[in-house]
């Protein structure tokens, strides 16, 4: 993918992460499996975000937080990703990143699949969230990516 590819994806991905954050906080009681799906999304990209600045992650995959602490860490998470990929080349797309997941293995992989894992993960578990929404009596969010474009919320 192109670096103007995963600027737009995390475009994408920032306002469907608020979206969804905004619809937890929004449920009243919100189930909780959408609230910690929620939490390991937020989790899960600090956790990546931490790996390619070659950081230990300052949380939990999983970490225990509320709807409100995932809305405000989605807020700055956004922004992090925004500065991070502003200050990326597109030669450094192919940068291998050195890490360990969490079963303790060794692994390498390149910026390019790292950004792309991120915006695919994040989706996936925004869809199990709309589950949870919606078998609770909730109306889930609208956060397709189709959507976000013509709606003019992703350029």
């Amino acid at each position: 993918m192109r670096l103007n590819e995963h600027r737009r994806l995390f475009r994408y991905d920032s306002w469907a992460n608020r979206e969804t954050a905004g619809s937890v906080v929004r449920a009243d009681p919100a189930p909780p499996a959408a609230t910690r799906r929620l939490a390991h999304i937020v989790g899960a990209e600090r956790l990546w975000l931490s790996r390619l600045h070659g950081e230990k992650s300052p949380m939990a995959v999983w970490p225990d937080l509320s709807g409100q602490e995932c809305q405000r860490e989605a807020e700055s998470l956004s922004a992090a990703w925004q500065t991070y990929l502003d200050e990326l080349s597109e030669l450094g797309l192919g940068r291998l990143v050195s890490y360990v997941n969490s079963k303790g293995e060794p692994w390498k992989s390149s910026v390019d699949d790292v950004l792309t894992h991120v915006g695919m993960h994040s989706a996936y578990h925004r869809g199990q969230i709309a589950s949870d929404l919606r078998a609770a009596g909730f109306e889930p969010p609208y956060t397709d990516f189709i959507h976000a474009v013509r709606q003019g919320f992703v350029r």
